[in-house]
C-alpha cells in the first residue's frame, strides 16, 4: 500500500509532466528569477503551502527517472520531456480523458470503427478498454456508438495508440437506425 507522500508525490509527477508535454520545453533566465521553478510548481500543483524543497524534490526526482532533462546554457535553464517523460505524460493524458455532457444533445450519433490487425491485439483490447471506459455503448465488436462530441479524445487515443486513421474511424451520424436502445443507454 503507498503513502500519503507516494501518493502525493505521485500526483505533482503526473501534473508537471502534463503541463510539460502541452508546453514543450520551458526556458527560464535563473539570473532574473532563481525562484521560478519553485513559483512554476506551485502555480502548476495548485498547492499554497508546497516549500522549495519539495519543489526542487520533484524535479530532482523527475531527472532521477530520466523523464525530464535540464540544461544550462549561459544564464537559461532549459527543462524540456524526455522520451520516457512523453510516453509518461501521454499514459496519464489518456488516463484523464472524458467526454464532457453538454446541456443538450445535438440530435447525432458518434460511431467509431476501428479495424486493428491480429499483431496488435494488445493495442485492440487496450482501446476497446478505453471506448468502455469513456461510456461508448457497443454496436458490434468493432463499432462502438457514443452521443456526445469526442473527436479530440478519439484523436488522442489514435495517436497514443500509435494507430492509423484507417484502423480508427470516427463517423458523425444523424440517423441510426432505431436508436431507442442507445437512447435508453445514454439516458436520451
Amino acid at each position: 500500500m503507498k503513502t500519503a507522500a507516494q501518493i502525493k508525490r505521485e500526483y505533482y509527477l503526473k501534473q508537471i509532466l502534463k503541463y510539460l508535454i502541452i508546453g514543450g520545453v520551458i526556458t527560464f533566465a535563473s539570473i532574473l528569477s532563481p525562484t521560478l521553478p519553485f513559483q512554476l510548481v506551485k502555480r502548476v500543483l495548485g498547492e499554497k503551502n508546497i516549500t522549495r524543497r519539495k519543489s526542487t524534490n520533484v524535479f530532482y526526482y523527475l531527472k532521477k527517472k530520466k523523464f525530464i532533462e535540464i540544461r544550462r546554457e549561459g544564464h537559461d535553464i532549459h527543462i524540456a520531456l524526455t522520451l520516457e517523460g512523453k510516453r509518461r505524460a501521454g499514459k496519464y493524458q489518456i488516463d484523464d480523458l472524458c467526454i464532457l455532457r453538454p446541456k443538450h444533445w445535438d440530435k447525432k450519433w458518434r460511431v467509431v470503427l476501428f479495424d486493428i490487425p491480429n499483431a496488435s491485439n494488445i493495442i485492440r483490447n487496450v482501446f476497446r478498454a478505453k471506448l468502455k471506459e469513456l461510456g461508448f455503448a457497443p454496436l458490434q465488436k468493432s463499432a462502438w456508438v457514443h452521443p456526445f462530441p469526442c473527436k479530440n479524445a478519439i484523436e488522442l487515443l489514435r495517436e497514443f495508440l500509435g494507430a492509423t486513421s484507417k484502423e480508427i474511424i470516427l463517423l458523425d451520424v444523424d440517423k441510426l437506425g432505431d436508436d431507442t436502445n442507445l437512447r435508453k443507454i445514454f439516458n436520451l
